[in-house]
């Protein structure tokens, strides 16, 4: 199994009174098969539970403790391709339709969370994308206007106003609404717990190591200990694990992230924290900051172009005290130290866009895979999609994010 992050997480420590399930231990039949239990395994669970399809998910090794565990929890419609440039990238219509459906999805994982049997600490909020550099000004100042101009809820920000709401200045900044915050390990077992209630099976410490087809169209599963699942349908929501990948996928682009946590900081300095907005920026790699619930800061960044996440405690904490360095440049008032730290594999598509959809070459196999820095998102978009391909056949963005889509081969 990849190693997907090394270091102490933190969303794993808010939450100690979580559900264990069982490992498979006898054959069975099911309607989907969903292979992973993380952010996008539990989401597919829950929608089609709900809806009335019998599943089941298998989980290789816990719920949630993936890469899940070190997700960032910032829930954005703004992705991290402008949407000027995907305009020109697929066109108007398919790119505001895309940006329109990441929107929903925020709304979506909001009502879901509403209907957990725990908080898993949802909470709206708007988003300052800045300027990193003069250079960077004029690029951001398009996309604003390209967001206005096609009914998305944003404003623009001068450098006086920036600095008037927080202790810096920089020389512009989009302000996105309809943004949120989650505490992503509490929600994927909120709705691994609700799925289950629902009627889904789940299994930990189950690993599916054979797929087949049958001739009479359904899959048939071997589980490590020898079990056989029979599926009308397989949705892969493997994550970041592209060798488990079937068909002829164009396999992602691999890097590795660092992020960390501060101690609670006093309430009072926070308060120069204007609204408790999420802050990142035009640069490539960029930087990101949000608070948590509980008064603590994240900040992440520094990617690289590795696959494997940084092990060693010492070489992990050169790039941790950078970020250090770069939390106090925008807040000086901020000396609460990290509790935590990690290093993490992250994904990103050629393209900037999920593969979510069915296998070109297998049908009946699907894949739920949310790609990029807005993978939650991603993943609520592409359940909805695969619940549509299942029941109907059909989906409107299907085409844009599906398999066979043109620009994959860019």
């Amino acid at each position: 199994m990849k190693e997907l992050h090394s270091g102490r997480l933190f969303w794993p420590n808010t939450w100690e009174q979580y559900k264990s399930y069982p490992t498979l231990s006898k054959g069975l039949q099911v309607q989907v098969a969903i292979i992973g239990g993380g952010m996008s395994g539990s989401m597919c669970a829950y929608v089609l539970e709900k809806s009335g399809i019998s599943t089941a998910v298998f989980e290789r090794d816990t719920i949630a403790g993936g890469s899940t565990s070190a997700n960032t929890g910032l829930l954005q419609f703004s992705n991290d391709i402008m949407l000027c440039d995907l305009i020109d990238q697929i066109g108007r219509g398919p790119a505001v339709r895309f940006y329109a459906a990441c929107v929903k999805a925020v709304k979506q994982i909001g009502e879901i969370a509403s209907n957990l049997d725990f908080n898993p600490h949802y909470v709206p909020r708007s988003s300052l994308y800045y300027a990193s550099s003069e250079q960077d000004l004029p690029k951001l100042r398009k996309e604003y206007e390209t967001l206005r101009k096609n009914g998305f809820d944003v404003q623009f920000w001068e450098p006086d106003i920036i600095s008037k709401h927080f202790p810096f200045r920089r020389s512009g900044a989009i302000i996105t609404n309809n943004d949120a915050e989650v505490n992503p390990f509490r929600f994927v077992h909120g709705m691994a717990d609700a799925a289950a209630a629902f009627g889904a099976r789940i299994y930990e410490h189950t690993d599916v190591i054979s797929h087949e087809q049958l001739s009479n169209g359904k899959h048939q599963l071997t589980s490590a200990g020898g079990h056989v699942i029979q599926a009308d349908q397989v949705i892969y929501a493997i994550g970041y694990e592209p060798e488990e990948l079937r068909g002829q996928l164009i396999k992602p682009v691999m890097n590795r992230s660092f992020a960390a946590v501060t101690a609670v900081q006093d309430k009072d300095k926070l308060l120069h924290w204007y609204n408790q907005m999420f802050i990142w920026e035009t640069a490539r790699p960029y930087l990101y900051m949000r608070t948590t619930v509980d008064g603590r800061v994240i900040i992440g960044g520094l990617d690289e172009r590795f696959e494997h996440p940084v092990d060693g405690e010492q070489k992990r904490g050169q790039r941790i005290d950078k970020l250090y360095d770069k939390l106090t440049a925008h807040f000086p008032m901020l000396d609460a130290p990290f509790e935590y730290e990690w290093s993490a594999t992250f994904g990103e598509s050629v393209d900037g866009l999920p593969f979510v959809g069915e296998d070109p070459q297998q049908p009946g196999v699907y894949y739920c895979l949310g790609y990029g820095g807005n993978g939650t998102v991603y993943s609520m978009i592409a359940t909805h999609i695969l619940h549509n391909l299942i029941t109907e056949g059909y989906h409107p963005l299907a085409d844009i994010v599906g398999l066979k889509r043109p620009s994959l081969q860019l």
